[in-house]
């Protein structure tokens, strides 16, 4: 069972999304405003926040900004805009994942399992290994949650740093999408553009473009591997 709150102003929506939640046995509490949710989340501890993004006081992009300054709780972003530079800008802000409406309840429970396996594997601390990894000017420490390239820091989203951490593991082994998806995202299927996202703002972390790759190598219809510069 999760603590589950629903931002959503459409009732007809809200409600169902209650309905399934509830008969799924998980405790969910609900709300129609941003500014509504941003008082609920700072009085109660959630497991998982399901935001819309067309709420009537405040954006729900601007809202995740805001929820993002408080707490780390996993958002999964539901809205009916699918354009692509919004949906990069609302992983990039601190989505942990979205959905675009129409969505099944199946599909929801899905991504909602998939963010809260993600969310208690991180909080127990159980699955980073406690070597300290080097792979060339590389240096990821997975307990520390720190990286480094050539002695600078690199300011990493949680999911960039488990990506690169994921890679750093299996230095010059190239790895498919679909176990970046099973082991870093605890998806059994899903879209590669989230994948090409984060690994998009890997490469500009790192100082490097798909075209001119240093450390990240994508082979096509293959895979990904992180190897040091030649």
């Amino acid at each position: 069972m999760a603590r589950v709150l629903v931002v959503e102003d459409d009732q007809f929506v809200r409600s169902a999304l209650i309905r399934h939640l509830t008969d799924a046995s998980h405790a969910v509490r609900s709300v129609g405003t941003a500014l509504e949710a941003l008082r609920e989340v700072a009085q109660v501890g959630f497991d998982v926040v399901i935001l819309d993004l067309g709420l009537p006081d405040l954006d729900g992009s601007e809202a995740l900004k805001m929820l993002r300054g408080i707490t780390d709780v996993p958002v999964i972003i539901a809205t009916a805009r699918d354009d692509e530079a919004e949906i990069v800008r609302l992983l990039n802000d601190g989505a942990d994942d979205y959905l675009t409406k129409p969505f099944s309840v199946e599909h929801l429970s899905a991504r909602m399992a998939a963010v809260l396996r993600r969310s208690r594997v991180s909080a127990t601390g159980t699955e980073p290994p406690s070597r300290v990894m080097r792979v060339g000017g590389l240096t990821i420490d997975p307990l520390r949650r720190q990286a480094e390239l050539d002695g600078a820091a690199l300011d990493l989203t949680r999911r960039e740093f488990d990506l690169l951490a994921f890679l750093a593991e299996r230095p010059g082994v190239v790895v498919a999408r679909k176990e970046l998806l099973a082991e870093v995202w605890q998806q059994a299927y899903g879209d590669d553009q989230t994948i090409d996202v984060h690994l998009s703002w890997l490469r500009r972390k790192l100082g490097e473009t798909a075209a001119k790759p240093r450390y990240l190598h994508t082979l096509r219809g293959v895979g990904v591997k992180l190897e040091p510069p030649l």
